[in-house]
């Protein structure tokens, strides 16, 4: 039996394969904009003295089953779930990352020597519908103070967040803040909040008829348009704060307007979590249609200890990339190109170990050059090498002739700036004129 050549069998088998729905790739140029976003993010958490931390994309699913809430859409809904096949461990890939930035702080006895000021970057995973801005492996930036119980702290991270849309070019962004108050207050709220629902039942959608006595308080953070006036007459959580609730309250607002930062109290405002206490608040835009919430968060000064650590304060936001990237993209916000100092135009492949020395140094002294690379049939036309090098949006083209190598020299030509400048300079010692070039 004759067999099919190789490549024909190859072909026979393979399958072209797709990245999952909703888990998208993140490709040049698009990715310039994350990189410039990230740059933005880490120089002014550096200026807010916020530290970066990175924790697992998988951990255990006792962890956000008792941090998240068991009756809250993420852990009902929305998480990857898995046994692992080897031990029998019940895994999840990070549906938020408060929970396990929390778990490593009190893992690791982080707050032994004092209050800490956390950030961290990275993706998320919720199983739901795939919709502008929101997807199923979606990537979060969060800043997290812990340790600190004063309502200046919750202030500055709101400072934090507002100075991160000014230096993204983002205005029309609106901030509405609440108070949960402190589980007693929480409880007595409840108790009046149950009886009000139970005599609207025949109100209540299927979602809300399953939280009446689990959860009552995320029926207040309904999305359903039929329950709206309903909700709208419900008991408000505000008014049975107590001294000391109120006071924390009035003084992040004291400070709030101390710093022109305009703010709407939304008392119906109550996240989707259930480890908030005292502040939540959230950033909110008109730009992105229903998805208008980019930036979220509030204190959580039970959490620690709800998963095992002593006893500490904390508060924090997290925000979504793609959402943010989503308004700086509408606002036509410049974002830096990544483009080459300089493309190496090489005609004869004999020049090549030359060039790429000559190369290695420009890159060391701090230059970018893009090197013509040839398809392994030849290194191509003068004419083809010149339109790459005018694609890859080079300044400049470093051109390694057969007579500028031969008096040991380069020619660089000016691509950018309509002159066409064309200068020899000499490759023994290319640190003299890499800063001619380099952007």
């Amino acid at each position: 039996m004759q067999l099919p050549p190789m490549h024909q069998a190859i072909d026979v088998m393979a399958e072209k394969l797709s990245a999952v729905k909703g888990m998208n790739d993140i490709l040049p140029p698009d990715s310039a904009r994350w990189e410039w976003l990230e740059d933005k993010v880490r120089a002014l958490m550096a200026r807010y003295a916020y530290r970066n931390v990175r924790t697992p994309i998988v951990e255990p699913t006792a962890l956000f089953v008792r941090g998240l809430g068991e009756v809250t859409d993420i852990v009902e809904k929305e998480m990857y779930s898995f046994e692992d096949r080897l031990n029998g461990e019940q895994l999840t890939l990070r549906p938020e990352n408060t929970a396990g930035l929390v778990r490593a702080v009190a893992e690791h006895s982080m707050l032994y020597d004092g209050g800490k000021r956390l950030y961290y970057m990275g993706p998320m995973f919720r199983h739901e519908r795939p919709q502008r801005g929101r997807y199923r492996q979606f990537h979060q930036i969060g800043a997290e103070a812990l340790g600190f119980a004063g309502p200046e702290v919750d202030a500055e991270l709101i400072l934090l967040a507002d100075a991160l849309w000014k230096e993204l070019g983002i205005g029309d962004v609106r901030l509405e803040i609440n108070s949960l108050g402190q589980p007693p207050e929480r409880q007595q709220h409840r108790t009046e909040l149950i009886a009000y629902l139970e005599k609207h039942a025949d109100l209540l959608d299927e979602d809300a008829r399953r939280r009446l006595h689990r959860n009552p308080l995320r029926i207040l953070d309904t999305k359903n348009p039929a329950m709206q006036a309903m909700v709208d007459g419900a008991p408000r959580l505000i008014d049975y704060l107590g001294a000391q609730s109120l006071a924390h309250f009035e003084g992040l607002q004291a400070m709030l307007r101390a710093n022109g930062i305009e703010y709407r109290i939304n008392p119906r405002l109550v996240r989707g979590l259930d480890y908030y206490n005292l502040s939540v608040f959230e950033f909110i835009t008109d730009s992105l249609g229903s998805q208008g919430t980019i930036c979220a968060g509030g204190r959580y000064d039970y959490l620690i200890e709800q998963i095992g650590g002593k006893p500490a304060p904390a508060v924090g936001w997290a925000l979504g990339i793609e959402r943010v990237l989503e308004l700086v993209k509408e606002r036509g916000t410049h974002i830096p190109t990544l483009a080459p100092d300089a493309y190496a135009v090489i005609p004869d492949a004999q020049a090549l170990p030359l060039a790429l020395t000559t190369l290695q140094t420009l890159r060391a002294a701090g230059v970018s050059v893009q090197m013509h690379a040839g398809s392994g049939e030849g290194m191509g036309s003068m004419k083809s090498q010149f339109k790459k090098a005018d694609a890859s949006g080079a300044r400049h083209a470093l051109i390694f002739g057969a007579d500028e190598v031969a008096q040991g020299m380069v020619t660089v030509k000016s691509l950018r700036d309509g002159s066409g400048t064309q200068v020899l300079r000499p490759l023994a010692n290319a640190l003299a004129w890499a800063a001619e070039i380099r952007s």
